[in-house]
């Protein structure tokens, strides 16, 4: 009897631990599944009474029972993440498998198998027309933590791709606690909120893309606004970082930002002396909800001459007759429509432009600038795409794309392809 008292203690002390750490996760799947075990073992237990058990039968119960707490998956504070074992740190594993097939109609570029309408084959000469290819370097994994502190989170994350000649490339590696963050990410000058979603890797033209090494500072308000500072890692040469500034303002339907940047550029003049020029940049952006399924989005910006802020058009140039650094003042837009048909289907239309501020009758034409004439005036770039999702975590894209760049001496380079691809994500 004595023996029976024990095991009886052995199993609710088992039971009870597994069961409040599981519904202290709020882990309904982990609840149903202790309670299926708690009515075998009580099953057991009503057997036991009518006989008397065995050493074997008690080692047995209690070794299940120890092994039922160990099993107890906490989740952790983040969607979709655990709890470290014996820490208050949580992890979420995220990513995806990705392949895309890409058949060129009109035109190749050479060095990128996704869009790269700068180098584009100029008057056709050059062109590899109707190229296929195919490619699963896009894929990604990644790693987010939270842990709690006194004044917050403490957040960290690190991504990576194979998007380097099927080698690992650092996407994202930084840290952010309090409001500050450190390390690699995109840049503060980008609108990420209003970029239309493209099956095209390398997105729409006309919007600055980056991801530098950063400190930056973010202060939030309860009512939607935000504003953030920040020190990026420059341009390959210069003496000083970057600084960014931002403020933006969301609302039920949408939100609205404005971006400034200031950058220096160097490089040697015609002579092999280093001379620097200081350039500043502008945007703006915004999105709305038109209807419950339909948004619209759209960006505009304006720099001078910073190469990973540039939208896509040239940096610097240096004057031949002078020696002094001129800045290419490049401009460009997105704009973008995405309707959400249903929770399968979904669609996005998307139009980037770009327009270098360099004109042969200008102080910054080609003939004081010494810039061939090769030079890109505009890009142009449209695309339509479909996605599809069968199931969850599953996303098959369509997407038909063509662009457009014309010289400073009038060549025109065209595109025009099909991509399709094929996403399995796991988070």
């Amino acid at each position: 009897m004595q023996v029976k008292k024990i095991v009886l203690a052995l199993l609710a002390t088992g039971l009870s631990a597994g069961f409040l750490t599981s519904a202290h996760a709020a882990d309904a799947d982990r609840i149903k599944a202790l309670e299926d075990q708690l009515q075998a073992l009580q099953k057991s237990i009503a057997e036991l009474k009518a006989a008397t058990p065995t050493k074997k039968e008690v080692s047995d119960l209690t070794d299940q029972v120890t092994l039922q707490g160990k099993e107890a998956v906490v989740l952790g504070d983040m969607p979709a993440s655990i709890r470290m074992p014996g820490s208050e740190t949580s992890l979420r594993v995220y990513g995806y498998a990705e392949a895309n097939m890409i058949k060129d109609i009109k035109g190749t570029a050479a060095g990128d198998k996704f869009t790269y309408l700068q180098v584009q084959p100029l008057n056709g000469t050059g062109a590899d027309e109707g190229k296929l290819a195919m490619t699963a370097q896009t894929s990604r994994f990644g790693f987010e933590t939270s842990t709690p502190t006194a004044l917050g989170a403490l957040h960290t994350q690190v991504e990576m791709d194979f998007y380097s000649t099927d080698r690992l490339r650092l996407r994202h590696a930084y840290g952010e606690y309090a409001g500050w963050l450190v390390g690699k990410t995109w840049s503060t000058f980008m609108d990420l909120d209003d970029g239309p979603e493209t099956v095209d890797f390398n997105g729409p033209i006309g919007m600055p893309f980056s991801r530098p090494v950063q400190v930056r500072y973010t202060y939030a308000l309860p009512t939607g606004e935000t504003f953030k500072a920040a020190l990026e890692a420059p341009s390959d040469g210069a003496h000083r970082p970057n600084l960014v500034l931002t403020a933006a303002k969301s609302f039920d339907d949408g939100g609205i930002n404005a971006r400034l940047i200031s950058q220096e550029q160097r490089g040697a003049d015609p002579a092999g002396k280093f001379v620097t020029k200081s350039g500043v940049g502008f945007g703006f952006g915004g999105s709305y909800k038109l209807t419950g399924d339909l948004t619209a989005m759209g960006q505009w910006a304006k720099v001078d001459g910073d190469a990973d802020n540039a939208l896509m058009m040239g940096a610097n140039y240096p004057d031949t007759s002078t020696g002094a650094m001129l800045l290419d003042k490049s401009t460009g837009y997105v704009l973008g429509l995405t309707n959400v048909f249903n929770s399968q289907w979904r669609a996005t239309l998307a139009y980037g432009h770009v327009q270098s501020q360099h004109s042969a009758s200008s102080a910054y034409g080609i003939a004081s600038a010494g810039v061939d004439g090769s030079n890109n005036k505009t890009l142009s770039q449209l695309h339509l795409n479909f996605y599809y999702t069968p199931i969850k975590n599953v996303d098959l894209g369509a997407e038909y794309i063509m662009g457009k760049r014309t010289t400073y001496t009038g060549e025109v380079g065209d595109l025009s392809r099909v991509n399709l691809q094929a996403r399995y994500s796991f988070n």
